[in-house]
């Protein structure tokens, strides 16, 4: 769907056609459900030939779908060179229906803790690759129901491909287009901070969330390698640039695993950090990768996390786990569908785990 919205109009405009029919079209793709030229009704016979003849509607089809008890559905899309990517449907109450939806084939970013880089980075997604997502998971939900927001969080680090993600999100966030509020959008980050400013700079009002997962650079260098080459001041300060320029409060995102981050000094230096700014920190106990040696900590460890945490001024919303029962952890379903393919790569060896920063016992 690349030729969409900007290829079509020329195109139409060569053919004659009049301008308001890039609108009709646009009404056909984005807000009612279509899946053929043929079926845009009231265009003209001959143009809804002409169309089918130059375009395509998909570049992607699903090759996998699963559901999940609470509501959470996955699609595996399989892309027109036959990569994959996943993207997610959440329900999260009686109104919210959210897309969560991927930015690249893989992820060159490593976290340590992550299904999306084990097979590295393969290419950036286009501009339809990454609407389509929407378009897809949008057709999972009954007439009436509509999508609410977008969060970029699904497979590849966003900031890396805004050149192809900011057109989508404008023909999602335009009134004529899916009709999201932009302030519903939530872009997710490991945290670049050229990314960053060229983000507040575009004069959006997308949501920032940065995936910090650490208090300090020694711990945030294992779990996160691209910090290697930023660091977490830089990385503030980029954060703090972007709410300056846009005034919206910035979410510092923390997957929480077990002997390695989750422990009360990491609560206390995570509070020392952020003490001050306008932000909050939303807690994610980690979704385990069967490939990885990773787990969530216990409960009663993670509320005194959040007690040191609020006790320290910060504030804090701890994210319940969706999608256990689909493998909705980025990553998952391709990586297991692409191993059990025998045209697949051989599986990389696991990346070595973090060395621990304390044990349990540890006094809080």
């Amino acid at each position: 769907m690349d030729w969409f919205p900007d290829r079509l109009q020329s195109w139409l405009a060569e053919r004659g056609q009049p301008a308001y029919r890039a609108g009709q079209i646009r009404q056909w793709i984005l807000r009612r459900r279509v899946d053929e030229f043929d079926q845009m009704t009231d265009l003209p016979k001959e143009l809804r030939a002409q169309l089918a003849g130059e375009f395509f509607l998909w570049s992607s089809r699903p090759v996998a779908h699963q559901r999940a008890d609470d509501g959470t559905e996955k699609l595996l899309l399989e892309l027109s060179d036959r990569e994959r990517i996943e993207c997610v449907l959440l329900r999260d109450d009686r109104h919210h229906r959210t897309a969560c939806i991927s930015t690249q084939v893989g992820c060159g970013m490593g976290c340590a803790f992550c299904a999306s880089g084990l097979g590295g980075l393969i290419r950036n997604l286009t501009t339809g690759e990454i609407l389509e997502q929407l378009l897809h998971l949008d057709r999972l939900l009954p007439p009436g129901e509509r999508l609410s927001h977008i969060v970029v969080m699904g497979m590849g680090e966003p900031l890396a491909n805004l050149d192809r993600l900011l057109p989508a999100l404008a023909s999602a966030t335009d009134s004529q287009g899916l009709g999201i509020g932009a302030r519903r959008v939530t872009i997710s980050t490991v945290g670049l901070p050229a990314g960053i400013a060229r983000l507040a700079d575009a004069s959006v009002q997308y949501h920032l969330a940065i995936s910090l997962h650490a208090p300090d650079d020694a711990l945030r260098n294992q779990l996160v390698p691209a910090n290697r080459a930023v660091g977490i001041r830089a990385l503030l300060e980029a954060a703090d640039g972007y709410f300056q320029k846009t005034g919206r409060r910035i979410t510092y995102e923390y997957v929480l695993i077990e002997g390695v981050n989750a422990e009360p000094r990491h609560a206390r230096g995570l509070a020392a950090l952020l003490r001050g700014r306008k932000a909050l920190v939303n807690l994610i106990p980690l979704n385990p990768v069967p490939e990885l040696p990773y787990r969530p900590p216990p409960w009663n460890q993670i509320e005194r996390f959040v007690q040191l945490l609020q006790a320290g001024g910060v504030n804090v919303h701890v994210r319940y786990r969706k999608g256990d029962q689909i493998e909705a952890a980025c990553g998952q379903l391709r990586r297991r569908t692409v191993i059990n393919c025998s045209c697949s790569p051989a599986q990389p060896e696991n990346p070595p785990a973090p060395t621990p920063t304390g044990d349990n016992k540890e006094a809080s």
